[in-house]
């Protein structure tokens, strides 16, 4: 059975992935654009400590949190709003990863103290929340829908609020434009540098330093 919604705005929905992960066998995977083994040399540089404390936002059940961790990077706290995807990915990685968290949460209400985290990473999350509209390509639109400005913004203040002020950044991989995203993640006082990835179809890795 095709795990693909009907509509695209359901990308946006608790609803859809919930009803996803259920369906699937716990021990699937799905990675939004790019694995790791194609950026880990992006993220070596703008992680190079493997010590740091990292939030990953909408996690899933992607391979990127534990692609990472094998690779060094063992302080990680996944969130997802899916409590189904929660409970699977704890019993995935509890006896094997044992460090790593998994909490249900919500990325545009964020329940940890301001300055928690070194490092937040979304690969794809934020894109799933702008299908609002049900037209895949509506990120790359100048005029979204309010709701999408909304949760969009709601997760980048609530990024910004809970990295160490002077020291945090934000890594948003997706294939959105510099100049339809740069509306979402610009922040006075930090700053936002850019990197395009991929010859024929371009992903982009926005890094955000607080």
């Amino acid at each position: 059975m095709s795990n693909l919604p009907k509509k695209n705005e359901e990308y946006g929905t608790r609803e859809y992935w919930d009803k996803r992960y259920e369906q699937e066998p716990e021990d699937a995977t799905f990675d939004w654009f790019k694995k790791y083994a194609d950026v880990a040399h992006l993220i070596h540089d703008a992680i190079p400590e493997k010590s740091a404390k990292i939030l990953m936002l909408g996690c899933g059940n992607s391979t990127l949190s534990e692609d990472m961790y094998d690779n060094g990077y063992k302080n990680i706290v996944n969130i997802d709003y899916s409590p189904v995807v929660i409970s699977q990915m704890s019993s995935r990685h509890r006896g094997r990863r044992p460090e790593m968290e998994c909490k249900f949460m919500d990325i545009r209400d964020l329940q940890f103290e301001d300055g928690s985290f070194d490092v937040a990473v979304d690969k794809g999350t934020m894109d799933a929340m702008m299908t609002a509209n049900g037209d895949v390509w509506a990120s790359n639109k100048n005029d979204p829908p309010q709701r999408v400005v909304e949760d969009c913004t709601k997760e980048v203040n609530e990024v910004v609020r809970v990295l160490r002020k002077g020291s945090g950044t934000f890594l948003y991989l997706t294939f959105g434009q510099p100049h339809f995203r740069r509306r979402y993640l610009a922040r006075e006082g930090a700053s936002l540098e850019i990197k395009q990835i991929g010859d024929a179809f371009h992903y982009y890795l926005y890094i955000l330093r607080t």
